[in-house]
C-alpha cells in the first residue's frame, strides 16, 4: 500500500537492509536510501549485520591445550565490538538521509542469520549489496546474496555497485 502499511495485517512494513564491513553492502544502504526513499519513507528500516561463527581451533592447536576461555570470550567481545561499530556507522549513513534506523546483529553463518531475520522481524523486503564475484568465485566462495534470493520469504533485491 502507499502508505507503507503491510495490506494484509495492517501493519508498518519493514525493509531490511543487510551489510557487512564491505564497501558495496554499504554502496546498498546508500542506494537504498536515495533510489527508494519515497517508497520506504513510510516504512520502517532495519540494518542488519551477522557476526561469523569464528573458528577458534587454530588457538586450540597454538596453545597446545585447551583454548582458554577468557580468550575466545575476549575474541568474540572484539568481533561484537565490530558490528556495533558498524551498525554505528550504517546509522550515521541514514541519519544524513533524515533517516532512523532501527539495528540488530546476530551470530551465525550470514546467509542463514539473514534468512531468520527475515522472518524474526517479519520483513516485507529484503536489500543486499552485491560483491560482484564472477561464476568460478561464486561456485568456490558461494554467494550470500544468492542463497538468500532462494532461501528469504520475502522479496530480495540486490543492489550492484558499478565499477
Amino acid at each position: 500500500m502507499e502508505d507503507g502499511r503491510n495490506s494484509s495485517t495492517g501493519e508498518k512494513k519493514k525493509v531490511m537492509v543487510a551489510i557487512d564491513e564491505s564497501d558495496c553492502s554499504i554502496y546498498a544502504l546508500e542506494w537504498t536510501l536515495s533510489s527508494l526513499h519515497e517508497s520506504i519513507a513510510n516504512s520502517e528500516l532495519l540494518i542488519f549485520t551477522a557476526q561469523p561463527i569464528a573458528d577458534y581451533s587454530y588457538l586450540h592447536a597454538s596453545s597446545m591445550g585447551a583454548t582458554p576461555p577468557e580468550l575466545v570470550k575476549s575474541f568474540q567481545e572484539q568481533q561484537k565490538r565490530a558490528a556495533d561499530a558498524l551498525l554505528e556507522k550504517a546509522k550515521n549513513v541514514c541519519a544524513k538521509h533524515g533517516v532512523t534506523a532501527q539495528t540488530a546483529t546476530e551470530v551465525g553463518d550470514p546467509k542463514d542469520a539473514i534468512c531468520e531475520a527475515v522472518e524474526k522481524f517479519k520483513v516485507s523486503m529484503l536489500v543486499l549489496g552485491s560483491h560482484g564475484r564472477g561464476a568460478i568465485k561464486r561456485a568456490f566462495l558461494g554467494s550470500v546474496s544468492n542463497y538468500c534470493i532462494h532461501n528469504a520469504k520475502t522479496p530480495v533485491l540486490v543492489v550492484r555497485k558499478k565499477d
